[in-house]
């Protein structure tokens, strides 16, 4: 459905994207993870033609000219890019009549579109009074005003409330199980949990790319999970022989190579810091920790 060979793109002396080569397939949802400025817009402008790359091949669909398949493609910028001084169905009207769509048709696939988000009791609400959950919802239903076969989101979920993003994330699940082909970015490593195959992008650079649980498989190290009541404990474990840690909410994870001699360290550091351990036990590496070995190892 994509393939990217050897593209790069530049803004002055800045490489935004640096010599990336990635495929999708048809049927898949697609993640495209990391961090703040590491290339994921750029990343998705250039495959929907809205940028050019400065080096390197992009085919979409089977076509290199990206003209000929923009009517199959549907996209959700990272902003709220709608009208907010009009209303829900005004809204879904323009964009189906910029589609090219006649107005009977426009009429029907509003409705369908509009009842599949539950927008439809909101469709005489000004976009500007809508929730930030209830915009993305108009911002996806407007991207498949056409019926795309592949479809592009840029952090759609960004600011929205958890219950609204699991809304978000089931309507982009029964899309993709009718045939569509999502491809998605996300700083969120639930919503990277969801999608069949993940590329990790670190300064320009794909730096892996496979699924969810094959990126958690090649993770390196052992994962500690302490929890406690300290907010202050790295600098009581410095002689630990630790190779991270890294606060998750109320609790710790310490990158270790042995984990019970690494056990046997913090219990005794701790212990001679009068500090209480309410648990300290070995887990399976999160995707966090997966992401943050391969940002520490890309510097």
């Amino acid at each position: 459905m994509i393939k990217l060979e050897g593209v790069s793109k530049q803004f002055g002396n800045t490489i935004a994207v640096d010599n990336i080569s990635l495929t999708v397939n048809e049927g898949e949802i697609f993640g495209l993870v990391g961090p703040d400025g590491a290339g994921k817009t750029t990343v998705i402008r250039m495959i929907t033609g809205i940028l050019a790359a400065n080096t390197g091949r992009i085919i979409v669909m089977g076509n290199q000219s990206l003209e000929t398949i923009k009517q199959y493609i549907g996209y959700v910028p990272q902003k709220f890019s709608l009208y907010g001084d009009l209303t829900v169905i005004e809204n879904i009207r323009l964009m189906g009549a910029l589609y090219g769509s006649v107005p009977n048709q426009v009429e029907k696939l509003a409705n369908e579109i509009l009842t599949f988000t539950s927008l439809l009791p909101f469709k005489d609400r000004l976009a500007d009074n809508l929730s930030g959950g209830m915009k993305q919802k108009l911002a996806l239903a407007a991207g498949l005003m056409h019926r795309p076969k592949l479809f592009f989101l840029d952090e759609p979920t960004t600011g929205v409330d958890p219950v609204s993003r699991r809304e978000f994330w089931q309507m982009l699940y029964s899309l993709n199980k009718e045939g569509m082909t999502v491809f998605v970015s996300t700083p969120y490593m639930d919503e990277a949990e969801l999608c069949n195959r993940i590329a990790f992008m670190h300064n320009g650079k794909i730096v892996s790319c496979q699924s969810p649980q094959g990126l958690r498989d090649q993770y390196p190290y052992k994962v500690l999970e302490l929890k406690t009541n300290r907010k202050d404990i790295k600098k009581y474990l410095q002689n630990c022989n630790l190779r991270d840690l890294n606060a998750f909410g109320d609790k710790y994870h310490l990158i270790v190579d042995d984990p019970q001699e690494a056990i046997l360290a913090v219990r005794s550091a701790l212990a001679a810091q009068e500090i209480d351990i309410f648990s300290l036990e070995e887990i399976s590496p999160t995707l966090e920790d997966a992401f943050v070995a391969m940002a520490n190892e890309e510097g």
